[in-house]
Formats: structure tokens, sequence, C-alpha cells
């Protein structure tokens, strides 16, 4: 059986390889906890998440950015599958330019493409995909 050292699992929780990451809740007026990294190519600037090489170039040199977790919803779906009751799935496209696929908080019916969203404190415990909450509610009309 192998046992990792501790210095091994430092190095790892420490790396920006992962969906969230956990700020330092030391700065007064700091709420969000969580960060999304994303990477950025250093030849031609194009935004990407969880990526080895530049889709653009195919350069392989990226560079990792914190992203300021605000986007907007460019598909939303309804699943009924592997869960008590019905969640939504959507692509987020985030300010910085790249798209992630996560959750947003709110009944799964009253989420549309072009809402605006921000990441929220919360993390979906089963899947570890992140989850984010509208900024502003929508006023549509009836249809």
């Amino acid at each position: 059986m192998y046992h990792p050292s501790t210095s091994a699992v430092q190095q790892v929780a420490g790396t920006a390889a992962g969906v969230l990451e956990h700020r330092p809740a030391g700065r007064a007026g700091d709420t969000a906890p969580e960060t999304v990294h994303f990477q950025r190519c250093t030849w031609c600037g194009t935004a990407m998440y969880h990526r080895l090489l530049c889709p653009v170039c195919q350069g392989s040199d990226l560079r990792t950015e914190r992203s300021e977790g605000v986007g907007t919803v460019r598909h939303s779906t309804v699943v009924h599958r592997n869960t008590p009751a019905a969640r939504n799935v959507s692509l987020i496209e985030m300010a910085e330019g790249f798209v992630i696929r996560g959750r947003v908080m709110g009944p799964p019916i009253g989420i549309h493409s072009g809402d605006r969203v921000r990441l929220s404190t919360a993390k979906d415990p089963v899947r570890g995909e992140p989850v984010f909450q509208l900024i502003d509610e929508p006023y549509r009309a009836w249809t």
C-alpha cells in the first residue's frame, strides 16, 4: 500500500490544477473563499480552462491566472438523472473569455441564457463543480 509523504501532499494541494482553490479569509470584506483558476497562452493570449495546450496556436507555454468569478450563462439544461431532485447544468462564459461547466443556484427552470452569474461560496459536494448564483433577478414576461 502506498502512502505519500506529507511534503508531496502539500505540493499537490497548492497547485492550481483544481477547479476551486481556497483563499485565506484574513482580508477584511473578503467573503468569497473560493476562486477559479484558468490558463492564458503567453503567445496568443487565449484564455482557456484546464488544458495542456492552447487550442488556437497549440502552444504549451501557459500561465495560470485567477478569475474574478463573474460570467454569463451561455447554455443551461435541467438534469433529472442520479439525483433525487432536478438540477441544472450550465455552461458559463467567464468575463476573462473561457467557458466552464457548473451549477447555478435557484429553480432549474428559471435559469436562462444571458443571465449574469457570480461564483458562490458554496461548492457542489458530490461533483466538485463550481456553484454560481444569479447577480440580478431577471425581469421576464410570462410566456
